[in-house]
């Protein structure tokens, strides 16, 4: 393979894989932008959240694995969304997947939406919340019982309320 090839062939693969996300991939809720009960301008989403939880909450970013000290988290209480406060999850439905983020197995009812996030060359579910929109991560069915699923959750994107 001469060098040429490799450029050209690498340039439609981040082509294709930068178009998939903004246009035809997650949906990125943009349809639903004005359906959520808070909505404010990315400058206003800018000001209340830290540079990491605006590139995962608003621009659907994900943090590193085993960086968020809420993977290990399992005091009583509630996961609330770091962008709205939403409740999201009950700390008796957070497990250890091994992933290196914080992994539930059910969310409180209604508190959170679903798209497909075809980005990548994959399909996922994404989850966001359902007050805000803010990306918090996916969902995956491999997790424990009683749902079989496990949401994989952005650390960054969840702030933890004791009971």
């Amino acid at each position: 393979m001469n060098r040429r090839y490799f450029l050209e062939a690498s340039a439609v693969i981040i082509g294709t894989t930068i178009l998939t996300r903004n246009n035809w991939g997650s949906d990125n809720m943009t349809s639903a932008k004005n359906q959520f009960a808070i909505t404010k301008s990315e400058e206003e989403w800018r000001s209340i959240l830290t540079p990491e939880q605006f590139q995962v909450l608003r621009k659907h970013g994900t943090e590193r694995a085993f960086t968020s000290p809420l993977d290990k988290q399992y005091n009583e209480g509630t996961f609330v969304c770091a962008g709205c406060g939403q409740p999201l999850f009950k700390s008796e439905t957070k497990f250890n997947s091994g992933t290196g983020w914080p992994s539930f197995y059910q969310p409180i009812e209604g508190a959170i939406a679903t798209t497909v996030d075809r980005s990548f060359f994959m399909t996922r579910t994404e989850v966001h919340c359902s007050r805000c929109g803010g990306h918090l991560g996916h969902v995956f069915n491999d997790g424990p019982a009683p749902t079989g699923q496990r949401y994989c959750m952005n650390g960054v994107a969840l702030n933890f309320e004791p009971a």
